[in-house]
C-alpha cells in the first residue's frame, strides 16, 4: 500500500470517527493545567516557570491568558506538578 493510500485511509477514519459513524480505537484524555494558579499556588514568577519548563515567558503568558493551552509534554508536565509541587522545585534544580 503507498503512502498515499495510508493516509486517505487515515482521513478517512479520522472523519468517520468525528461524525459518530465509527468509534475511535483508544481516546486520550487530560485535564489542563490553570497555568496562572499553579505559579501563584508555588509563588514564583512567570519568568521562572518560564526556565525550569525551557520555553519563553510569552509561553507562559498565553496559557495563563488561555490564548494557547499546553501541549505534549508541557501538559504532562503541569499536570504532574499540579499533582506533586515538590516536582516543580527538581524541575527548576537540573
Amino acid at each position: 500500500m503507498s503512502i498515499f493510500n495510508e493516509l486517505k485511509d487515515s482521513l478517512t477514519e479520522a472523519v468517520d470517527i468525528k461524525q459518530g459513524r465509527k468509534e475511535a480505537s483508544r481516546v486520550s484524555r487530560y485535564e489542563m493545567a490553570d497555568v496562572k494558579a499553579l505559579r501563584e499556588s508555588l509563588a514564583i514568577t512567570q519568568a521562572q516557570l518560564a526556565q525550569a519548563l525551557g520555553t519563553s515567558v510569552d509561553t507562559i503568558k498565553s496559557w495563563e491568558s488561555k490564548r494557547r493551552n499546553p501541549t505534549g509534554l508541557a501538559a504532562k508536565v503541569l499536570a504532574t506538578i499540579q499533582d506533586n509541587p515538590e516536582f516543580y522545585h527538581q524541575l527548576a534544580a537540573h
